[in-house]
């Protein structure tokens, strides 16, 4: 799995939500196909944001499903349904942009801590204070990391669910907030999602012919 400061800092563009700055642009620059929810999928859709190097080079984004999500604590009972299809770029061991560290290969892991976190980014417990979020978030957000280290411990679960219409293993997990799982295309990029209120096993998964489908 990645280095924490990478992961980190790849995070921040999950975290960041609707809307991506630049709006389709980000999404162009990619070398590496976007994957959505297929054609079986015909709710609304919309860009998040994309994560680059310091170099420029995309490595990440993010694409919505469904509802756009809120935080949870706003509502009682929440009805939002969405999901969010992670795209990330499958990268081998390599030297940093300035040429002054190495940065780990991303892996399935990659894809799950950053689905991890994203579902993480729209979810506030029910009768919490505002001031205490903060050390929860940090709490969770640890857990989020061991189990994304881990995809083998009996948290997750498999699942299989079509890739461009093969049958393809997910690591799958649940939690009161929602769902999460990941997986690799083959493709060239691994492929993280989480959701709320729209059932996980019905999901299929397809590379994006138009990206401006999403704007």
């Amino acid at each position: 799995m990645e280095t924490r400061s990478r992961v980190g800092a790849q995070a921040s563009a999950v975290v960041g939500g609707r809307p991506a700055t630049g709006g389709v642009d980000g999404y162009l620059r990619a070398p590496f196909p976007w994957y959505g929810l297929d054609e079986a999928f015909t709710g609304p859709r919309w860009l998040m944001q994309v994560a680059s190097s310091t170099d420029g080079s995309v490595e990440h984004g993010s694409l919505g499903h469904g509802d756009e999500p809120s935080v949870r604590y706003e509502a009682a009972e929440d009805k939002e349904r969405f999901a969010v299809v992670v795209t990330v770029a499958d990268q081998p061991v390599r030297r940093s942009a300035d040429g002054t560290g190495v940065l780990d290969a991303t892996t399935v892991s990659s894809a799950a801590w950053l689905a991890g976190l994203g579902l993480l980014s729209y979810t506030w417990p029910l009768q919490m204070d505002h001031s205490l979020r903060d050390d929860w978030l940090e709490q969770q957000t640890e857990t989020a990391w061991v189990l994304a280290d881990d995809l083998d411990s009996p948290a997750w679960s498999t699942l299989l669910l079509p890739v461009d219409g093969e049958a393809t293993t997910f690591h799958y997990r649940e939690s009161e907030f929602g769902w999460v799982l990941a997986g690799s295309t083959g493709h060239g990029v691994h492929l993280g999602a989480y959701g709320r209120g729209m059932s996980a096993y019905g999901l299929g998964f397809s590379a994006i012919e138009d990206i401006a489908a999403y704007a």
